[in-house]
């Protein structure tokens, strides 16, 4: 076992590096909760977000969902692939561009959404409950701080 000091890099960027590997582990553990409760679903987290975006959103193309849920072109249209051919999506033509199509989701990927998102909200919200109010709030506002800046 080394046990070398570690380097330091003044206080500032010690504690910088610190608090974005705690933010790190802190959005693997509640991904991997999520993971877990949506795999005892029968859906995949990506499948769960492109779902999620349509009820939520309404009907929309491929490049705001890819855009919406954070992911990449080519993994978004493996997920929709898939989602279509299990029945839980389906597209229909966009009158506004003929080359490209809406996704809308169908009443098979209603139900399914409807069955786990309330439990999925509660987790997160669980999650956080360690929380007052006023630190969510203030947590909120700080994350949003350093969102905005980069």
């Amino acid at each position: 076992m080394n046990n070398k000091s570690l380097k330091s890099y003044g206080n500032r960027t010690d504690k910088s590096m610190k608090t974005v590997v705690r933010l790190e582990r802190v959005r693997l553990k509640i991904t991997n909760k999520t993971i877990n409760y949506l795999s005892a679903n029968n859906l995949t987290f990506n499948q769960f977000k492109v779902l999620e975006v349509l009820y939520h959103r309404g009907n929309l193309n491929i490049g705001s969902i890819t855009k919406l849920i954070m992911g990449t072109p080519g993994n978004t249209t493996v997920v929709v692939k898939n989602l279509k051919r299990d029945g839980w999506i389906t597209s229909i033509a966009d009158p506004d561009d003929k080359r490209a199509s809406i996704l809308t989701i169908t009443q098979k990927g209603i139900e399914i959404i409807e069955k786990v998102f309330p439990n999925h909200a509660k987790q997160l919200r669980d999650s956080l409950d360690v929380l007052s109010d006023e630190e969510l709030d203030t947590l909120y506002e700080l994350l949003n701080k350093v969102y905005k800046a980069n």
